[in-house]
């Protein structure tokens, strides 16, 4: 018998690959959802080592990260590029034609 895996733990696996989580980010940006955005960077940084290491890494605090996570949560887009830049990342833009 094969043993199964709960999704949310085989997306977090996954998403402790860089490229991997990059590419999860950036589909999730694509579809203009901040929402859902922000859903999907609680998973990389879950992934990643958490908010605790991710605090220590952006000089802010764990409430402050906690609460820009959150659903009524409003990230300044600086916050968000420290955070992406904490893990190795960037926002891009491109053109959309």
């Amino acid at each position: 018998m094969v043993k199964s895996i709960k999704y949310q733990d085989y997306l977090i696996e996954s998403l402790k690959d860089p490229e991997e989580a990059a590419g999860y980010l950036d589909t999730a940006l694509e579809g203009g959802d901040v929402s859902v955005f922000l859903l999907a960077l609680q998973n990389v940084v879950k992934a990643q080592g958490g908010v605790g290491k991710l605090a220590a890494k952006t000089h802010k605090s764990r409430t402050s990260l906690y609460k820009a996570f959150s659903k009524e949560g409003n990230p300044y887009l600086k916050s968000i590029n420290n955070i992406l830049k904490a893990m190795g990342m960037h926002l891009a833009v491109v053109y959309a034609e």
